[in-house]
């Protein structure tokens, strides 16, 4: 019995169709994570704090370098706490408890959290207890410190800084935003430094879709990093939420774009950045590119052309096992071989 080609592909249809329950959302969180750079530049840019838009000066220079306020015209939204994070067996390096320290200094009057590994674990628990199981299926570490981001700015709101951040000054003026993260390269935002107000609305988004976006990318560390609770994913929660007018980007100017971005050694006007991203792998390259607004949809096509012509290389060899099998199967030899024995008949019969 040969094998037939639209027995296959109903099958295949069919087996497809029973599974949409599972590869149709998870088609749907990749599409949302892999048009990022298309939807950014078109959802980010009434977002970025701008002098002309709030009366800011995004060079800090109007604003003293021990302002812990808003200022006298502004409320101040984010209550002053400082929240930095160090989970895992080693301990945080001396030149980031020197940082640390830094930060603190330029801000005396604020409360100063270090969540470790027993009081973080407690929080998650009492706190997030439906992302408990989350939580503790994450593979790397950076993707609990991510996780507990979010969930810290929820409940508590404040700033959230990596142990990796100098502070050169107070972070005061900005308490005026409900939400401010700086601008990221080539797109996105960074979640190395976040500030909110509790209760936050778009926080709530990046907690509530933790559970949705914890997938294993590809199988590759960084990709799944990003992609599960990273900057990519928290991009990706902003440009899909309906409202974005208390989500403020801390940019650059005119002539600086990259004033604040958070790239490996750099000094900004609010940070001196260590550049230790320790976690980062060499698949790093990959999510990088997909971020570029060339590079992204090229990356994107080779993906999904891989897709396909691994699932049409899978239907092929099924297609061949299938004929062997059917080749090999009893009755089609008791069939052939019967066919010779009544040649044989006949021959004899003529002869």
């Amino acid at each position: 019995m040969a094998c037939s080609w639209t027995k296959l592909l109903l099958f295949s249809c069919t087996l497809l169709f029973l599974s949409q329950r599972w590869w149709l959302p998870l088609l749907g969180l990749f599409i949302n994570l892999a048009s990022l750079p298309g939807r950014w530049h078109r959802s980010a840019s009434q977002s970025y704090i701008s002098h002309e838009q709030d009366n800011f000066d995004v060079t800090f220079a109007s604003y003293g370098a021990n302002q812990t306020t808003a200022g006298p015209q502004y409320e101040d939204l984010v209550p002053p706490i400082l929240h930095h994070i160090s989970l895992g067996p080693n301990p945080p390096r001396e030149e980031w408890v020197a940082a640390r320290a830094e930060c603190i200094k330029y801000h005396g009057h604020w409360k100063a959290f270090l969540w470790e590994d027993g009081n973080a674990e407690e929080f998650v628990a009492s706190e997030f207890p439906h992302l408990k199981h989350v939580w503790d299926s994450y593979r790397y570490p950076v993707e609990r410190v991510d996780a507990l981001r979010y969930m810290v700015l929820h409940k508590h709101g404040g700033v959230v800084l990596d142990f990796d951040l100098t502070c050169k000054r107070s972070l005061g003026p900005l308490r005026r935003f409900d939400f401010v993260a700086p601008a990221a390269h080539p797109t996105g935002f960074s979640v190395g430094f976040m500030m909110a107000s509790p209760e936050n609305s778009f926080v709530r988004s990046l907690v509530d879709n933790l559970a949705a976006y914890n997938r294993s990318w590809f199988f590759l560390p960084y990709v799944t990093v990003m992609f599960s609770t990273g900057c990519h994913y928290a991009s990706t929660i902003f440009t899909l939420q309906q409202s974005r007018t208390a989500i403020r980007i801390l940019g650059g100017i005119e002539n600086n774009r990259r004033l604040h971005m958070l790239n490996g050694f750099v000094d900004t006007p609010l940070f001196r950045h260590l550049g230790s991203s320790s976690w980062h792998s060499s698949d790093a390259f990959l999510i990088n590119s997909l971020g570029h607004p060339r590079k992204g949809p090229i990356i994107v096509l080779v993906v999904v052309v891989s897709f396909l012509t691994g699932s049409l290389l899978a239907i092929c060899f099924a297609c061949r096992h299938h004929r062997k099998r059917c080749s090999n199967h009893p009755s089609r030899k008791r069939k052939f071989w019967s066919g010779h024995v009544e040649d044989d008949v006949d021959s004899i019969k003529e002869a």
